[in-house]
Formats: structure tokens, sequence, C-alpha cells
């Protein structure tokens, strides 16, 4: 089979003076957000290349399908397919709620039960699978279910094509009678008035940007739903922001990616025929972000403001909300997190030099400590609650980390006891901690900050510059890299590949100098992390040079898109799922859903010409030259709204033109069922982990292992 080649066809635009020349941007649709619901509407050239590109794709990876299949089987065979989830309880309502999972069952299964009433009695709400039989949808994508506060309806929003479209539907639950069916164009959550009468969703616009809050009287055609709030600034978006901890408001956020601002409006005014009248907490400043939520008569603020980038707490009284004290005080490179809230505590997390932390508060002593559940150096603790009142000590905690499977733990806040109740299990007889080594490093970048590595290998891994390193980054939008366990990793780890999460600028692990010094004309320090990053591992010889993989995805697949076409040398390959590749034609087109909302992130290419320039010198697609590239694998999904299957596709093209190597390079493109995060149902996301992890030990010669 001859490699594909997409048709050229010369366009040059003009900006800031300079000339723009791209040979494939005609493959780009002006109905791009009509194709994303329809495929029949894809330009049928576009079509054809794509399914040339699969083709080959699949003609290349053949040897490897017997492995994928075999691999396939390994990593579900490492799952515990029948499993709970921990129960949730609503003691004064007289329920208990779990999650199931099932080895014929795809998807998640909704159950509860009359506390006191034995397990097999429990009743089955939801099933993922019964649904999309019944739907007889190839993709599902579930958006919300959520259970009214009386008990007695189920709202649930489904995407059925993955461009993240949803549609709400009510039903009720003693006989799934539909009483509301397809509320239309939501962005998929549901929020239910307190006395079960309403919901509160959000619509999105013709960008596919969430911009009006409705409420809808449960049982009426949306067409009469009440319009509560508009978001007017095309910069912004708008999301419902739920019910209070104390129940006594419902709240109303707005935000692009460094501004937000916050409505309120009191939970009983939600209850009632009358219009909804909302206040404002106070009024969007540039820059300043805030969140809150409200318990015992006060307001709790999540805030930056008053130059406090890690944010901290404050609160203030009900009647003034203008009167802030600080409460939770900032501190220095070191993200304050959200909060919760029982009785008599306050549960919140930290960030502190890319590992989280987890403090508990007494609020009537106003003594705090900090929850440690291990000694490892790098793990990942989280709570929950065990159930809906707030007049208990006890809660749930949990705790992983890259080695160590999920241990679950009932903690009571008082007296410091705690008991175990449930651990991940790992269904593999070879699999224990012990046969894992974590490491965290730093290593030093061209400006000489330091850069979090979180290493894990298995023991038997000699650091002798031998071994492949897979290194996975992300790097934008405040995002940090978390630590939890994933028996998926195993496959790799086994057969003797490192990986290694690089905690590289544009994310928060070290506060929010860390997300500034890699986002807008700050950005190439993400990239250079990231080489530094290969630069390192080579020189202590946890690999080679040219023996190092590549991995990430959206914005991470920008990281890598630009660190290959800087430094190809150092890369054996690269998988780059849903790769934000041609960064530059995106930041410029307005029309497309996510370019408004982040010009504060990467800055503004229309609108400034020293923009447009910081950007056209990083962007991947601009910037491919003639020189020899490593083996790549590129994903993407047609239906994907928020990294357009343009920006891989054109990728690929050019860098055909361009690459002097005799190198793989693969795109892998799903034409119909699959959104931004891949397929829908766990068999099928088995299945691309399985072809990624299969192209990866092809190329580092272990498919016979």
């Amino acid at each position: 089979m001859k490699i594909p080649q997409l048709k050229r066809k010369l366009e040059v635009k003009k900006y800031h003076g300079y000339e723009i020349k791209d040979e494939f941007s005609w493959i780009h649709q002006k109905n791009i957000l009509e194709v994303l619901k329809d495929s029949s509407k894809l330009n049928p050239e576009v079509r054809k290349y794509l399914e040339q590109e699969n083709a080959y794709t699949k003609l290349q990876m053949k040897d490897t399908e017997k492995f994928q299949k075999k691999l396939f089987q390994e990593i579900k065979g490492r799952i515990k397919l029948d499993d709970e989830s921990l129960h949730f309880f609503y003691n004064k309502d007289g329920w208990e709620y779990w999650t199931k999972t099932t080895k014929e069952n795809n998807y998640s299964i909704q159950l509860r039960k009359k506390i006191g009433v034995s397990k097999d009695k429990a009743q089955e709400y939801w099933n993922g699978d019964k649904e999309k039989k019944k739907l007889g949808a190839s993709y599902f994508g579930v958006g919300d279910l959520s259970v009214s506060h009386d008990h007695s309806l189920l709202g649930y929003s489904l995407d059925l094509n993955g461009s993240e479209f949803y549609t709400i539907y009510i039903r009720r639950i003693a006989d799934e009678k539909i009483i509301d069916e397809k509320i239309e164009n939501t962005s998929g959550g549901i929020t239910f008035s307190k006395d079960s009468r309403f919901i509160f969703y959000t619509l999105l616009n013709e960008k596919h940007q969430p911009k009006k809050v409705f409420r809808h009287k449960i049982g009426t055609p949306q067409k009469d739903d009440e319009l509560i709030y508009e978001e007017l600034d095309p910069k912004f978006t708008v999301g419902m922001g739920g019910l209070t901890a104390d129940e006594k408001f419902f709240t109303i956020g707005t935000s692009d990616h460094s501004t937000t601002e916050t409505h309120y409006f009191t939970s009983d005014s939600a209850n009632s025929e009358e219009k909804i009248k909302l206040k404002l907490f106070q009024k969007r400043t540039e820059k300043i972000r805030y969140s809150i939520d409200s318990w015992q008569n006060y307001f709790w603020i999540h805030t930056n403001q008053d130059k406090s980038p890690d944010f901290k707490i404050c609160r203030c009284k009900h009647e003034d909300i203008n009167t802030w004290e600080d409460f939770i005080s900032a501190k220095k490179e070191v993200v304050i997190g959200g909060f919760n809230f029982l009785d008599d505590w306050m549960i919140r997390g930290e960030m502190f030099n890319a590992l989280p932390k987890l403090f508990v508060r007494n609020l009537k002593t106003n003594l705090e400590e900090e929850l440690v559940f291990s000694d490892e150096k790098v793990w990942s603790p989280s709570f929950s609650e065990m159930q809906k009142e707030t007049n208990t000590d006890n809660v749930y905690i949990n705790y992983s980390s890259p080695k160590t499977n999920g241990r679950s733990y009932i903690y009571n806040l008082r007296t410091r006891g705690k008991k175990f109740i449930k651990q991940q299990e790992v269904l593999d007889k070879n699999y224990s901690p012990k046969n894992y080594i974590t490491e965290r490093l730093e290593c030093r970048s061209h400006d000489s900050r330091l850069i979090p590595l979180t290493i894990t290998r298995h023991k038997d891994t000699k650091i002798d510059s031998t071994a492949n390193v897979l290194l996975h980054a992300y790097g934008g939008y405040g995002h940090s890299l978390s630590f939890d366990f994933s028996s998926t990793r195993l496959a790799l780890l086994n057969r003797n590949i490192i990986w290694c999460d690089a905690s590289v600028r544009g994310g928060r692990e070290r506060g929010e100098v860390w997300h500034e010094e890699g986002k807008m004309l700050n950005k190439k320090n993400t990239f250079e992390d990231y080489i530094s990053a290969a630069k390192f591992l080579i020189e202590k010889k946890y690999t080679y040079k040219g023996g190092i993989v590549g991995y990430g995805g959206s914005a991470g697949g920008l990281t890598l898109g630009a660190s290959v076409n800087h430094s190809p040398e150092l890369f054996l390959g690269m998988v780059i799922q849903v790769g934000f590749l041609d960064s530059l034609t995106t930041n410029l087109d307005h029309s497309l859903p996510l370019s408004l909302g982040e010009l504060t992130e990467f800055s503004d290419a229309k609108g400034n010409a020293d923009h447009f320039k910081y950007i056209k010198s990083y962007s991947p697609y601009h910037n491919i030259k003639k020189m020899d590239y490593p083996n790549l694998l590129l994903v993407t999904n047609l239906k994907d709204v928020r990294v357009i299957f343009d920006e891989p596709t054109k990728f690929t093209a050019k860098l055909r033109q361009y690459k002097t190597d005799k190198n793989l390079l693969l795109l892998k493109c799903e034409l119909e069922d699959a959104g931004h995060g891949g397929k829908s149902g766990r068999d099928s996301a088995i299945e691309e982990i399985a072809f990624d992890y299969s192209f990866i030990l092809k190329i580092t010669n272990k498919l016979n292992t």
C-alpha cells in the first residue's frame, strides 16, 4: 500500500504583515460543529484520506494484532471486574447508594437500598449497558447521573456520538417512566431544586459554549424554561455551581482561564414559582479568581485575591459579604485547594512541590493537622464523605501511589482511629508494591528551574543506559499531574520500560508561578522543561539518547509536538493523543468553541502582533523541518469538539512532506464513535490502551515479551 498523501491546495493569509502559507488548511470546514453532530457532513475527500490513513496504520500495525489481543487480556485480567464502590448513606431519608461493575458490563450499574434491608433486595436504578442497548447507540457518553432530593427521580444526560452535546432526560425511578425527554444541547450537568420539582442546566450556544443557565419545571416543555443567567462576554463561559454545603444557596459561576465571577440565589427561591432573583457576590476583576460555599452562617471564599496567587480561604457573614477575614492564609508556592465541611470539621487539600496533601481543621478549636497514611515519598491521598448528614466524625480516606494499589479506610477525625475496609485488587499473582520502585527527582531546566520528575520502574530494571523510558507530561491550564496507581502501566513496567511523569511548567504543581511561567509568552518554558527532563534521564543512565518514548494528549500533545521539532534525536518515538498541534491556526480562529476562552492561557495571535510571532515560533505544525523524526503515532477523533481533528491530520500530512527518515508515521482517526476522551465503555478504553502500548512495544522491540 502506498503511503497516503493529502492533496495540497496552497492558501496564503496575512496577519500583522506576515504571510502564513498552508497547503492543508482546506480540510477545515466552516460547518465543523455540524460535522461533530453528523459525520455524513464531512467533506468526502477528507473522509477518503482519513480512511486511507487508518488503512495504512492498520497495515503497519498488522504484526502487532495478536499481541494487541494478548495485551488486552493481560490488562483486563488484572482488573477486578466484579466490584463495588464504597457506600454513601442518606441516614435521615433511609437510603444507601453505591456503584457496581461486572465482568459482563462495560458501563457502571447504580444501586440503592433501604438502610437495614438485605443487599439482595437492592434496587438497580441505572444500568449503562441496558440503556445503551435500548437506544441502539454505538457511542454512549454519560454526562451526569443525579437523583432528586426526595429520591423519586433520576436525571441523566447522554452524548451519543462523542461531540459533547448532551441531552437531558428525567424519569421516575419507581417505574422508569420518562417524564421529561430531550432537553437538548446542554453541557450535561443536572442540578435538582430541593423540592425536586425543578432542575437547573446550562445551554450550549451555536459555538458549543455554555452561555445560559435555565430553570426547568419538570413535566413542562423546554421552550417554557426560565432563563436565570446569560453570560455576554464572548471569552467567558458559565456553569451551575450547585448547592452549597448548608443547602441554603445555589451558585452560578462564570470564568475564563484567569478571572471568575459568582452569582447566587437562595434554595428556597429555587422552589418558588416566582422568577429567581440573582445576587452578585463580587464583581469580576481581571485575574482575580474566587468561588464560594456557605456553612454555619458564613460564606467561605476560595480566592487568589490580595496578592495570594496560590489561593487562600476567607470567610464573611451572610449579611456582610463585603467584609472578608482570612481563615487559611496564603503560603508561598503552596496551592491551597478546595474544602469540605462536617459539623465540626473542615477538610481541605494542598499541593506542595508536586505532592498533594490533606489537612483537617477542628472548627471549634481551630487546630489543624495533616492526614498522613503512607511513608512513601510519592503518594496521593483523597477523602470522601460517608453520608449526606454532617453530624459525624467519620469519613472515607483513600490513598495510592504509582506503585501501590489503592487502599480505603473509615477514619475518625476525632479519635484518629482508622479501619481498613477496601483495597484495589490487582489480579496478578506476581504483583506486589515491593516489586516496584518510585523515585522523586529534580532536573534543572534551561533557566535553572528545578522540574519534579516522578519515576516508576520494576525493581529488576537496571539503571545502566539500556532501558527505554516513557516520558509523560501535560503542562497547561494549571492542571497538575496526579500520582495514583494504574494497573494498566504494569504492562510496560514489567517489560523493562520506565515510566516518568514530568511536572513541567504550565501546570500548578509548584503554585501559580509554575502555571504563569508556562503560559502566554512564557509557553516555551513548558517545552524546554520537557526536553531538559529527557536529557536528564539520558545523563543519569535511566535510558539512552534516542531511547525515550514521549506520551501525552491534548495540551500535552502540544508539549510533545513542539519538543520533537526542537530535539527529535532524543526520542525513539511518541504517542500523541488528540494533540493540540496546530496551535497558531486554532488561536487565530475565534469561531472555534474554545479559542476565545483560551486567549488568557495561550495569548491572542489575532489581536497582537507580538503574540502572533511568539505562537508561530513554537506551533508544532508551523515548525516542521526537513530532518529525521522519531516514530510517531497520532491519535485523533472526528467528533472531538476540544481539539478538532484538523490538527493531527494536518500535522501528519505536512510531516510526510518533510521528514527525511523511514521511521513510522501513523495517524489513527476514529470516524464515528469517539470524542476527546476516546471511545466509550471499559473494553473500548482497554483496546485503545492496548493499541497505544503495542505501538510502544513494537518500536522498543518488545513484542515477544
